[in-house]
């Protein structure tokens, strides 16, 4: 059998070296604590579970949706006004995602043609990449450096990568980094954009996120942005839907039209019964979003403080449900030291070149557990010795 050329990009690599491990480990019965996937283990609240089973009861919502509902458009358009302070026309600057990721995997199939050159961040969520490398683009990457602060330095684009580019991916709160971007930093992408005519998407997964006191807002919110671009936003974190695999594109008509055009022709529309628990959650209480903020604020808290304790010194995250750090110094990859840590102690985290080639050196921890076993965590942590140098 043949099989595409594009597969070559891709391949499981670390992911499931780390789950042969954890499998290996779990059957001789021995624990694991898996900080490595942002799999959020928060539920969502009474009143969007309720609308998801009491539209899941009717027997006339088992329909194709094929396209989503006015409701659903107009009750984002509504959660974007009041949340972002952004206008946005239900109908053409708005359409629903079957989750950011599925977005994010498709999109630049509707923007690039195959030789097309994408700008995506480094280090980055893995689908940034993986995205444009399906529709067979050419990338870039705009290096994230801790020495500033992990915001990508526009100004150090080569003229000619800049005249080149047909589209970017910028997200901030930044996965795996944390990074959030000052109000500076936007205008200078939207004028970027502008002077050379690239198309930008900004994921904003994780603006709820935001630890304390801080707040967040939308790329859209800041002039000239819907002239330039569109953003992505998800339900998965903000209100424990990740599961059910809600996001909006929301934006530059042009570019959502494009998308909805072609999405047109790969599915059918999100199930009827999701649609009205998104509606539920962005039109509800959002009480749920203050404590579900507090409770990855405190995990932050706990394995960050529990960590500087056995001497290993991590920054606190500022956003995100993920701390992002710099390996032991006695250490040579972080490879190796994720791999030494899932082996000796039984936790798993993600290496940072897992994330591009800038994430050599880094790992990233997911705050997808309870308090007991993150403290279940370090204390094996504290009992494998893996910190202490030889």
């Amino acid at each position: 059998m043949e099989f595409a050329k594009r597969m070559n990009h891709f391949s499981e690599g670390i992911f499931t070296k780390l789950l042969d491990i954890k499998r290996r480990r779990l059957e001789q019965g021995q624990p694991v604590i898996d900080l490595s996937v942002g799999t959020p283990n928060i539920p969502p609240a009474p009143h969007i579970m309720n609308a998801l089973c009491e539209a899941a009861a009717d027997p006339a919502n088992y329909i194709y949706a094929v396209n989503d509902q006015s409701d659903l458009l107009q009750a984002a358009s509504d959660w974007y006004k009041e949340r972002y302070h952004v206008e946005l026309d239900p109908q053409t600057e708005i359409c629903s995602l079957l989750g950011s990721q599925e977005g994010l995997a498709h999109i630049s199939l509707s923007i690039v043609d195959e030789g097309d050159l994408v700008l995506v961040p480094d280090p980055c969520y893995p689908v940034f990449a993986d995205g444009p490398l399906l529709a067979g683009a050419e990338l870039y990457y705009m290096p994230q450096k801790e020495e500033h602060n992990y915001v990508i330095q526009l100004h150090e684009i080569p003229e000619a990568v800049a005249e080149r580019a047909k589209f970017m991916l910028v997200s901030y709160p930044n996965n795996p980094t944390t990074a959030m971007a000052p109000d500076s930093f936007y205008e200078e992408l939207i004028a970027f954009a502008k002077k050379y005519s690239i198309i930008v998407l900004h994921d904003n997964a994780y603006s709820e996120l935001v630890f304390d006191g801080k707040t967040c807002g939308s790329f859209l919110a800041y002039p000239g942005a819907m002239d330039v671009g569109i953003e992505f936003n998800s339900l998965s974190k903000t209100y424990g839907l990740a599961g059910a695999r809600i996001g909006f594109c929301l934006g530059n008509a042009n570019v959502v039209s494009m998308l909805k055009k072609l999405k047109s022709n790969m599915d059918y529309g999100m199930f009827i019964p999701i649609q009205r628990a998104a509606i539920a959650a962005i039109t509800g209480d959002q009480t749920d979003v203050g404590r579900v903020r507090a409770i990855y604020e405190e995990r932050r808290d706990m394995l960050c403080e529990g960590f500087a304790k056995l001497g290993w010194l991590i920054d606190k995250p500022e956003a995100t449900m993920f701390i992002w750090t710099r390996i032991p110094a006695h250490y040579s990859t972080s490879e190796q030291f994720a791999t030494e840590l899932v082996t000796k102690a039984g936790v798993i985290v993600t290496p940072g070149s897992a994330f591009g080639p800038s994430g050599e050196g880094y790992v990233r921890l997911a705050l997808v557990q309870d308090v007991e076993q993150l403290q279940q965590a370090l204390d094996a942590v504290r009992d494998s010795g893996i910190l202490m140098a030889d």
